[in-house]
């Protein structure tokens, strides 16, 4: 935007960003979404795991039955 005055500039970046565009959007389709959603994965068995511990700690802490604890545990899988 900045050769605003000279129109033969003008039109190359313009040709320049419509030849890049294609690029840009086709990395973000094929390289870095399927990578956000490998993470999201990864994340949510994390929070999973780290939940499980949280209510099996509690359940220890505040005395329930090992057999109630195990079904209510068993939830997780």
């Amino acid at each position: 935007m900045a050769n605003l005055d000279s129109p033969e500039a003008l039109g190359h970046g313009i040709a320049v960003a419509f030849c890049f565009h294609p690029l840009w959007s086709g990395l973000c389709k094929f390289g870095h979404l399927p990578i956000s959603k490998k993470l999201t994965g990864y994340v949510d068995k994390e929070l999973l795991y780290h939940q499980l511990l949280i209510d099996g700690i509690c359940g220890i802490a505040i005395g329930k039955h090992p057999y109630r604890l195990e079904l209510e545990l068993n939830t997780y899988e």
